[in-house]
C-alpha cells in the first residue's frame, strides 16, 4: 500500500469529511469491527473501514426480510454493477432503486440502513482511495455481493436461508466472511514477503470461518425469529430429529443445544490456523496485531461461553462475553501484543473470563 492520503475532500466539505463519516458509521453497525478499526493506524484503518462499509451495504440488503427475494437479488446485482469499473451503472441509480425499501427515519435508530442510505458517500470515498487499496478491496467485495445474491436466490422459495449441510454452511461463511478475510489479506500482503504472503493466504479463511461460525452458534434465536434464517445444518438437526422450522420450539431445546455445541466444536477446529494467520501478519502501514487479536480472543471467549450453556443460543439474549471482559481485554492489550503471547492469551481466555484471570489488569 502506498503512503498517499486515502481520500480527498469534495468541494463543499472540509478535507477528510467523508472518511470521518465512514469511521462514525462503523461505530453504529459493528462493535467488533469498530474495536478493530480503532486499534489500527492510518492508512490501514481507513482502508479497512471503507472496505467493510462496502460489504455492509450488501449484508443489510441480504438480511432484509421485508424485501422480496427477487428484489433482493436484483438490488445486489445492481450494487455489484456499481462496483464494476467497466459498467456504467452509477451508485446514484442504485440508491434510487433501494429507496423504497429504506425505513423511515433511517438516520435515527437504524444504523445498518443508514449505511445503505449513504451508499453514494461510501462509494465516493472508495473511489478516492489509492489504486493499491481499490485493487485489494474491489474483487473480494464483489465476490461477497454475488455470493449473497446466489444464496438469496437459492432459497427464494423458503423466504429465508435453510442451510443443508456442513459443506454448505462453510460455503456460506466463505461468501459472507471469508471474502472479508481475503480483503484484509490483500491489504496486509502488500507488505509481506513471499513466504508470509503464502502463509497468510493459506490461513486467512480459517480466521474468517472461526469468527463467522461463532456468530452462527451464539445467535440461533435472533437469526430465526428476526431474519427467518437457519444456519445450523439440516443434516445435523435431522440426526437430532429436529425439523429446521421447529428448532426454537421448547420441546427440542436439549437436542438443538447439542447441535449448537457441535457447531461450536467445528468453529474451534479453525482456531489453530486462525492463530497462525495472526502470528504471520506484517505490522506495516498502520496494521497492528492487537487489532485482529481482540476479535480472535473474543471469539475464543464466546466459544467458552457456548460450551458452558449452549441452550442460551435459543434465547433472544443469545450468548456473549460480558462487557466487563471486553473492556478488560481492550484495556490490557490496547498498547499492543506480541506474537509470542497469543497462545498464552488464548489458553487463558478459553478457560475463564479474562477479567478474572490473575494476569489481567
Amino acid at each position: 500500500m502506498d503512503n498517499q492520503p486515502l481520500t480527498s475532500a469534495t468541494a463543499d466539505e472540509p478535507p477528510g469529511a467523508d472518511i470521518e463519516w465512514c469511521h462514525q458509521a462503523v461505530q453504529g453497525v459493528s462493535r467488533t469491527f469498530a474495536i478493530t478499526i480503532d486499534l489500527l493506524d492510518t492508512p490501514m484503518a481507513d482502508a479497512i473501514c471503507v472496505g467493510y462499509l462496502l460489504c455492509r451495504v450488501a449484508d443489510t440488503i441480504e438480511d432484509a426480510g421485508h424485501i422480496p427475494p427477487v428484489e433482493q437479488v436484483r438490488l445486489l446485482h445492481q450494487y455489484d454493477a456499481v462496483l464494476d469499473p467497466t459498467d456504467a451503472t452509477t451508485v446514484e441509480e442504485f440508491r434510487e432503486s433501494v429507496d423504497e425499501w429504506i425505513p423511515d427515519d433511517v438516520d435515527g435508530d437504524d444504523a445498518d440502513w443508514s449505511v445503505v442510505s449513504h451508499a453514494p458517500r461510501i462509494v465516493r470515498t472508495f473511489d478516492t482511495c489509492s489504486p493499491s487499496v481499490r485493487q485489494a478491496v474491489r474483487p473480494p467485495v464483489r465476490e461477497l455481493v454475488n455470493g449473497m445474491a446466489m444464496f438469496v436466490e437459492r432459497y427464494a422459495d423458503t423466504g429465508g436461508l435453510r442451510i443443508g449441510s456442513r459443506a454448505e454452511l462453510e460455503e456460506y461463511c466463505y461468501y459472507v466472511a471469508g471474502t472479508v478475510g481475503e480483503l484484509i489479506t490483500n491489504l496486509v500482503c502488500q507488505d509481506a514477503d513471499s513466504a508470509q504472503a503464502s502463509r497468510l493466504r493459506e490461513t486467512s479463511e480459517s480466521f474468517s470461518l472461526l469468527l463467522q461460525l461463532v456468530n452462527v452458534t451464539k445467535d440461533v434465536y435472533v437469526d430465526y425469529h428476526d431474519e427467518n434464517n437457519v444456519y445450523l445444518p439440516e443434516t445435523w438437526l435431522d440426526e437430532a430429529d429436529v425439523p429446521q422450522d421447529k428448532l426454537c420450539d421448547p420441546e427440542h431445546s436439549d437436542d438443538v443445544a447439542d447441535v449448537v455445541a457441535r457447531t461450536a466444536d467445528h468453529a474451534h477446529s479453525f482456531t489453530d490456523d486462525a492463530q497462525t494467520y495472526l502470528e504471520t501478519m506484517p505490522r506495516e502501514r498502520g496494521n497492528r496485531l492487537v487489532a485482529w487479536t481482540i476479535p480472535y480472543l473474543l471469539a475464543v471467549g464466546t466459544l467458552r461461553e457456548v460450551r458452558k450453556r449452549p441452550e442460551d443460543a435459543l434465547r433472544r439474549a443469545g450468548i456473549k462475553v460480558s462487557r466487563e471482559e471486553v473492556h478488560s481485554l481492550i484495556a490490557s492489550l490496547s498498547g499492543g501484543v506480541d506474537r509470542e503471547t497469543l497462545g498464552e492469551l488464548r489458553r487463558t481466555i478459553s478457560e475463564r473470563p479474562f477479567h478474572r484471570s490473575p494476569n489481567s489488569i
